[in-house]
């Protein structure tokens, strides 16, 4: 599956408005640079497909993803896979369940964005990603 990275934002602090981005550093096992989630084992970096925004009549950055992908489906993955956005490669760590805070958004976004909230990676592979980046989906395999 091949894609495109549509959107790019680094979160600052927690609740603080959503920074659109050109450009991102991502650090190897640790998450992007300068985003509160910089450091976490599981949840370094949140992305969602533009085709759910979409779907649900969202502008990008209101989920406080850090990227928007279009032309491929992440949710759903089986966690270890990979997702690659220029040189950056990431690895599925889970679904990012829908919170609370979409009922800001709209009355019962919450419950109607279960499955499509977008999908959670740490940085295995370190590096810049960019907007209009190439976007590529390894799916793992699971052993049987």
């Amino acid at each position: 599956m091949k894609g495109t990275l549509k959107h790019l934002f680094i979160k600052e602090a927690h609740k603080a408005p959503m920074v659109p981005v050109q450009t991102a550093e991502a650090i190897t096992l640790k998450g992007l640079k300068g985003d509160v989630a910089f450091g976490k084992n599981r949840r370094q970096v949140l992305l969602i497909e533009q085709e759910a925004l979409d779907e649900f009549d969202l502008v990008p950055g209101i989920v406080r993803e850090n990227g928007v992908t279009q032309g491929v489906v992440l949710a759903g993955l089986p966690k270890g896979s990979t997702v690659q956005l220029g040189s950056v490669v990431l690895e599925v760590t889970m679904d990012c369940d829908p919170c609370p805070f979409m009922e800001t958004i709209r009355v019962g976004l919450e419950k109607a964005m279960d499955g499509r909230r977008g999908t959670l990676f740490r940085v295995l592979e370190g590096g810049t990603m960019s907007v209009g980046d190439p976007v590529s989906v390894t799916p793992h395999a699971p052993s049987p």
